[in-house]
């Protein structure tokens, strides 16, 4: 339902010194900030995942995890599960996952879905596949599977993941690993890799692995491990994605074609028992790259957004992400490529934040991962 209640926070005093080497931040005291301004637009989702924000302000597309896909409009609030949506294995952490809309939308009314899905022996992979949404909104037709992870080796854990589309119209499928470390190092193995493809999945001719026989010619990148963020920067067009490490080591990276990114032989952070990753070498590995930023605490990072809307002058050249175990969103303030300044809001509000998109309104939305979910509307006070 539609809340009318508008709650003003004021933000973390916290300003950020970044170590340029490592990526790392430091935090020391800093001067204030402006209010926020935080709207609770909708309530009551059932976990919610992912939203994508259809033109011209004519809704949001919101995934839950256990299956729907629903469309929330300003003047008749949240449908009822639009039809057509393949079935899910919804499970620990795999359900309906991302949802991104055809870089065409407006020709040709295509949603693309990512998701968890069981094969006969109990184990699971990632998939994506699009259909069109109907003229009122309600089905998705002609539903078509376009990509599976293979092998299929989660029970439930490690599944990703963001779609993104390119500039020039690929798409960009980042994975997780389904908690086989080893596997994010496998190229005969789709886990813990970022995929491209063309929009209708057949694989590119120049993808950098397409000649080599012992390796999937889907991968663009390797050595990631469970990737929940993702998306385009707008003014250099390159892909951003970012990972969930283990205890610690969280991170971001700017993947590029056929590098490996390093898990598990090089990580900055320890298993959760406390003990060291069995195949780490430390933090730094030859013939891997290093993570362009990353946290010694893991605040468990999912969703990404960019903002170069014109309405809040003080956030652009900003990068938000939402944090889950550390329940907040957090700002983080680029100089070019450079991350030199990071900041965190609504930490008071002690949810999980899962999704986050720039609206065409210029506002930032989240959503909150909770067995009654909300979607916010976040502001600065003007």
């Amino acid at each position: 339902m539609t809340l009318s209640t508008i709650l003003s926070y004021g933000l973390l005093p916290w300003s950020v010194s970044i170590s340029v080497a490592q990526g790392q931040s430091e935090w020391k005291p800093g001067d204030g900030h402006s209010p926020l301004v935080v709207s609770e637009v909708l309530s009551g989702l059932d976990h919610p995942w992912a939203m994508a924000f259809l033109p011209d302000g004519s809704g949001v597309l919101i995934t839950e995890r256990p299956g729907h896909l629903h469309l929330w409009q300003r003047a008749t609030g949240l449908s009822e599960p639009i039809k057509g949506v393949p079935d899910v294995y919804a499970h620990s952490q795999g359900g309906l996952l991302d949802v991104a809309l055809s870089p065409d939308f407006d020709q040709n009314r295509l949603v693309y879905l990512s998701y968890a899905e069981k094969d006969g022996q109990g184990h699971a992979g990632t998939a994506v596949g699009y259909g069109r949404l109907s003229n009122d909104s309600r089905r998705l037709e002609n539903f078509t599977v376009i990509f599976h992870q293979e092998p299929k080796l989660s029970t439930g854990a490690h599944f990703g993941s963001r779609l993104v589309f390119s500039q020039e119209g690929y798409l960009f499928i980042a994975l997780g690993e389904n908690n086989r470390r080893s596997t994010s190092q496998d190229l005969d193995k789709l886990q813990g890799k970022v995929v491209r493809l063309h929009a209708d999945g057949s694989i590119p001719v120049d993808n950098p692995f397409v000649d080599n026989k012992k390796a999937r010619p889907e991968i663009w990148s390797y050595g990631h491990r469970n990737q929940q963020g993702a998306a385009l920067n707008p003014w250099t067009g390159a892909l951003w994605t970012h990972e969930h490490g283990p205890r610690g080591g969280d991170e971001i990276n700017i993947p590029q074609a056929g590098k490996n990114y390093g898990w598990p032989l090089a990580t900055y952070g320890i298993n959760y028992s406390g003990l060291r990753i069995p195949e780490a070498e430390g933090t730094h590995r030859q013939g891997t790259e290093q993570p362009h930023y990353y946290w010694r605490v893991s605040p468990a990072i999912s969703g990404m957004a960019f903002y170069d809307a014109d309405l809040f002058p003080a956030w652009q050249h900003s990068v938000f992400i939402g944090a889950l175990k550390e329940q907040a969103l957090i700002r983080l303030t680029l100089k070019g490529d450079k991350i030199v300044g990071e900041e965190r809001f609504l930490e008071d509000r002690s949810e999980r934040i899962r999704d986050v998109r720039v609206g065409p309104d210029g506002y930032v939305y989240v959503l909150t991962d909770e067995a009654a979910g909300k979607l916010l509307k976040i502001g600065l006070q003007q």
